[in-house]
């Protein structure tokens, strides 16, 4: 299988750093079209010392968040600078799972791109374990600035201007 981008040239497209970044590699890549990435499921992922003590499964939303940041790959891949830009879920449907992810599971997530229109896009996702469906969903986001999610300092003359 060979690697297109490594967890370095991940993290110079994506925003996540460990823990919450839940792409390993990605293996196969379209720009603006399709992706397939990898995420290794391991017993020392820090959700499963709560999720389930004794029966350790991989909740379902980091699946879809998984989804989420191979979808991000997709876009961002594809754009000069992604370094300034951020994409944020705007909605989820259509998602199911069909059965657990376990620790020593190797997720395969294939999303296709739907939809672009501007800002706003659409992929549809897959997440297989040994070539089985285990999730899938559609999942809807938007590309901001990253700069706009970023803290202001406060200015404290603001504020009591504001309130005279």
């Amino acid at each position: 299988m060979e690697i297109i981008l490594d967890s370095t040239q991940i993290q110079q497209i994506l925003p996540h750093r460990y823990p919450f970044l839940l792409i390993d590699r990605v293996v196969e890549f379209e720009p603006g079209k399709s992706i397939t990435a990898i995420k290794n499921v391991t017993f020392n992922e820090p959700f499963f010392q709560g999720h389930f003590p004794g029966a350790p499964v991989m909740p379902g939303v980091l699946i879809i968040e998984a989804m989420a940041q191979a979808g991000g790959l997709v876009l961002l891949g594809t754009i000069d600078d992604p370094q300034t830009k951020i994409m944020l879920f705007t909605g989820i449907d259509k998602a199911k799972f069909r059965r657990p992810v376990v620790p020593g599971d190797t997720l395969r997530i294939k999303m296709t791109l739907l939809k672009l229109k501007s800002r706003l896009c659409r992929l549809w996702g897959e997440a297989y374990v040994e070539g089985k469906l285990v999730a899938e969903a559609e999942v809807s986001s938007i590309i901001v600035e990253r700069n706009s999610l970023e803290s202001k300092p406060l200015d404290i003359n603001q504020l009591t201007k504001k309130t005279n």
